[in-house]
């Protein structure tokens, strides 16, 4: 396990504790795993973003803080974010994180989870060229999340 899932795994724990919001110090939080802030900034970028279900506001200087809330929807509305977020393109990480997210938020189950990443996978667009495949995933990943209503 790198240094990244070990922070991440902190910080989601921080979260459940705190009740799905928690300020964090850039600096403590580096201290506390002997790394660089430039680290703490990368985690809660590519782990804690909106695309994972997430609001990140910071504050930097002396007294500066990241604070972290987990976004709480109802499945429905959940949904309709989702759709709002994919816009005409997204490639297949942004895809599996908000599809990951839509399962973490009740919307979609297991089953449907892993029938919508075959249907939206590198494998299943392989037919179509490099360079429509992101649009091509999206237009397919809002029929299924909108037809899931």
């Amino acid at each position: 396990m790198g240094i990244s899932d070990v922070i991440a795994g902190f910080i989601d724990e921080v979260l459940g504790d705190m009740g799905g919001t928690a300020e964090l110090r850039r600096a403590e939080l580096a201290n506390r795993f002997n790394c660089v802030p430039s680290q703490i900034n990368y985690v809660i970028a590519t782990r804690f973003s909106p695309e994972h279900g997430y609001i990140v506001e910071s504050r930097r200087g002396g007294g500066g803080f990241i604070r972290i809330s987990r976004v709480a929807m109802e499945p429905r509305r959940l949904v309709m974010h989702t759709v709002n977020a994919i816009g005409d393109s997204v490639d297949i990480k942004t895809a599996a994180a908000l599809i990951a997210n839509l399962r973490q938020g009740g919307a979609i189950d297991g089953v449907e989870e892993k029938l919508i990443l075959s249907a939206i996978g590198n494998r299943a667009l392989q037919p179509a060229r490099p360079e429509g495949r992101d649009a091509i995933r999206a237009s397919i990943l809002k029929q299924m999340i909108i037809n899931k209503l």
